[in-house]
């Protein structure tokens, strides 16, 4: 005996069975991919069961991993900014490899927030409310490289930072103090931002750098009256521009010999001790701009490699000849390729051309009118 099937069940299979009637297949959504793999038996089968009353175990859903309420989710990159967040979210993938958290109100770091996030590559907290930070936050990202903590009310470095982290950027908080052992077993860095932060010279401990390799460090817009004497001697890029730094010292510089940039621009400093520039024999680019200088610092000539002066908006009223270029032939290995003397009170007439015999264009010169 035939089951008694419903006239609107008829049609639809007779649609199926029928080749005249059939339209190119056109996908609504993924789960066609699964309609499309029943063959007309099997419909047939389902039809009957759903007509006789038993029950159809539900096609179960891939296994993708759920995106956080208002977060986006691609390539293994979430995107959780700017939401008004107040917690670190739940649920994020765990093969995330960057996640963005900025522009939030998060205002704590807890031991549990990034639990399953071990191949986390990237993590910007950046803008944030953040005061606290759990000395174990860290312990599940064995991978995790760059770690954005700008913008936060931090009055301390975080503890226990991944050993695999290469870049730290911690400036705008409200740091004042740089323990010894903050920042061991940390091998890898090459990285550290910390500017705008209120550090004094005092505040950094010594050891607070023991054992980083670090190739820049930027300690601007803080409350340094003199260059610290205990970083990192493999540093190549040192900035400490818009502190109150007022004089550079003999041995100021001693521990620096790697430098390939060295950025002192507005500050106070109206004196550079002659042979402080000599232990620099490497050095590239120096900027000295927005100070408070009367003359063109001693020992530039015998910097070998050096390549571009920034000394505009000082006090210089005069550049004499050998202010800039040795006077043996050969002995400067690279020709300079950018000197700035404008907004200083010196008359560029009365500059001898020879003065930039070393310099390897004369656009690459920029004086300019002087306004006191």
């Amino acid at each position: 005996m035939l089951p008694h099937w419903s006239p609107l069940l008829l049609l639809c299979v007779a649609q199926l069975l029928s080749p005249s009637s059939a339209l190119p297949f056109e996908q609504k959504g993924f789960w066609d991919f699964a309609l499309d793999s029943i063959d007309s038996g099997g419909m047939m089968m389902m039809m009957r069961d759903e007509e006789e009353g038993s029950a159809i175990e539900e096609i179960p859903p891939p296994d993708i991993p759920m995106c956080p309420f208002g977060c986006h989710c691609q390539l293994r990159v979430v995107q959780c900014s700017d939401l008004g967040l107040t917690e670190v979210p739940k649920n994020i993938p765990p093969d995330t490899k960057l996640l963005d958290l900025q522009n939030n109100r998060i205002t704590e770091l807890k031991e549990n927030d990034f639990r399953g996030l071990t191949n986390l590559y990237a993590l910007s907290v950046r803008n944030n409310l953040i005061t606290k930070v759990h000395p174990k936050t860290f312990a599940p990202m064995k991978h995790l490289q760059k770690l954005y903590f700008s913008k936060n009310q931090l009055t301390t470095i975080p503890k226990n930072l991944p050993a695999s982290l290469v870049e730290l950027r911690i400036h705008e908080n409200r740091i004042k103090k740089v323990a010894a052992g903050t920042f061991s077993g940390l091998s890898n860095m090459n990285c550290i931002e910390m500017g705008a932060n209120p550090i004094q010279n005092s505040g950094f401990e010594p050891g607070a750098f023991k054992g980083l390799k670090l190739n820049y460090l930027r300690i601007s817009e803080a409350k340094l009256t003199g260059v610290p004497k205990d970083l990192p001697e493999s540093l190549h890029e040192l900035h400490l521009d818009h502190n109150q730094i007022q004089a550079v010292e003999l041995e100021d510089l001693s521990r620096y010999k790697n430098l390939y940039r060295l950025g002192l621009g507005f500050n106070h400093i109206r004196n550079i001790e002659n042979g402080s520039l000599s232990y620099l024999s490497r050095l590239r680019e120096l900027h000295l701009d927005n100070n408070r200088l009367s003359r063109v610092p001693q020992g530039l000539p015998n910097m070998k490699y050096l390549q571009v002066v920034y000394l505009h908006s000082n006090n210089i009223s005069q550049v004499t000849v050998d202010d800039f270029c040795p006077r043996g032939f050969g002995m400067k290995r690279t020709f300079y390729n950018g000197i700035s003397l404008y907004s200083n009170p010196v008359n560029y007439w009365e500059v001898q051309p020879a003065t930039f015999r070393c310099v390897s264009d004369r656009f690459a010169i920029q004086f300019g009118n002087y306004k006191k």
